[in-house]
C-alpha cells in the first residue's frame, strides 16, 4: 500500500534527487513549497519556479503557500538568535509542513532539507522526529547520496541553482569575500 507523503520542498535541484528516491520506494507524494527565509523575494519566485518545473518533469503536485511568503515574520523569528537561526528556520518550516500534512491526512511527512550536504542535517531529523504524530510520521532518509546526481540533472534540465541557502544571513556569508578591506 502506497503511502501518501507530503515533502517539504526548498528548491528545484534539491527535490530532484529527493523526489526520485521517494517514488521509487512507491511514495504517493504531493511537494509543498513554504519558504518564508528565502530572501530576497527575486530569489524566492526562481527557487518557486525551479521546485514547479522539476515537480511537473516528475509528475507531482505542489502545494503553494505563497501567501505565507513574509519574511518579515522570519526576520523577527530568528532576530537576536542568529548564531542559532538555522533552527529556527527549520522548526518553521517543518511545523507548517506537519500542520498541513496532518490536515490533508497524510501518512508522512519530510523534506528535501535532508538532500543538501550544507544543511545541519542530524538537527533536521531529531527535530522530524520530535514533530511526527501517531497518525503523521516523519519519513528520515539521507539523500545526501543523490548529491551529484542531483547537480548534474539540474544543469542537464536547465533548473535555476542558487548559490547561497536562502536568507540574507546566509547570502551575506556566501559573498562576503566581495567586500573591500
Amino acid at each position: 500500500m502506497n503511502k501518501r507523503l507530503l515533502l517539504h520542498i526548498c528548491c528545484g535541484p534539491c527535490s530532484i534527487t529527493t523526489l526520485k528516491t521517494l517514488l521509487d520506494l512507491g511514495h504517493e507524494i504531493t511537494g509543498l513549497f513554504y519558504n518564508p527565509n528565502i530572501h530576497p523575494l527575486t530569489e524566492y519566485v526562481k527557487r518557486r519556479d525551479g521546485c514547479l518545473e522539476v515537480a511537473e518533469k516528475l509528475g507531482v503536485r505542489v502545494i503553494l503557500k505563497d501567501g505565507e511568503y513574509a519574511p518579515q515574520k522570519w526576520f523577527r523569528t530568528v532576530a537576536h538568535r542568529e548564531g542559532n537561526r538555522c533552527f529556527y528556520c527549520y522548526s518553521d518550516r517543518l511545523e507548517r509542513t506537519v500542520q498541513i500534512a496532518r490536515k490533508g491526512n497524510f501518512d508522512l511527512f519530510s523534506t528535501t532539507l535532508l538532500y543538501s550536504k550544507y544543511q545541519k542535517h542530524q538537527e533536521i531529523a531529531d527535530l522530524g522526529k520530535d514533530l511526527e504524530t501517531p497518525t503523521t510520521r516523519f519519513l528520515y532518509h539521507d539523500f545526501r547520496e543523490g548529491w551529484q546526481e542531483g547537480i548534474e540533472t539540474s544543469k542537464e534540465w536547465g533548473i535555476y541553482r542558487q548559490q547561497y541557502c536562502g536568507c540574507l544571513y546566509s547570502e551575506n556569508e556566501r559573498y562576503k569575500k566581495e567586500l573591500r578591506k
